[in-house]
């Protein structure tokens, strides 16, 4: 359990899916997210995007992250989501700082702000895991 929960700690850029409506396939996206072992999952996203409106109305949803070297790994995780409100200026800057190198940080912030609008906070506590490492390929 602990070694799926630190990779998913790690800074994959993880696919999100969630059902957004019932005669369709599940909504998949990729998307930056947050996690810490033993913790809850977070994401950021526009609270009108399709994603937002989608985990609003299933009330859950599934993240998978993966990676192909120095293994083939995915750890996929699903469970309850919790709409929060506008993201606050240090979780904005904390989940760009984990995926983008540090003098880049500051001009994402500012484009975000002026061209996409404020984010809310999604959290997800995961109740249901799979995992896979496939070894050396």
């Amino acid at each position: 359990m602990r070694e799926r929960e630190e990779f998913l700690a790690e800074p994959h850029v993880a696919a999100l899916s969630v059902v957004e409506r019932a005669d369709r396939a599940p909504l998949v996206m990729p998307i930056w997210y947050q996690y810490s072992p033993g913790g809850a999952l977070w994401i950021r996203t526009s609270p009108e995007s399709r994603k937002a409106r989608a985990i609003a109305s299933a009330g859950r949803f599934t993240l998978m992250a993966d990676r192909v070297t120095p293994t083939v790994r995915y750890v996929s995780v699903e469970g309850p989501a919790t709409l929060g409100g506008i993201s606050t200026d240090e979780q904005s800057w904390e989940m760009v700082a984990r995926y983008l190198a540090p003098d880049a940080i500051s001009a994402f912030l500012e484009f975000e702000r002026r061209e996409i609008g404020p984010h809310i906070v999604i959290t997800m506590r995961p109740e249901h895991w799979l995992s896979v490492d496939l070894g050396p390929v």
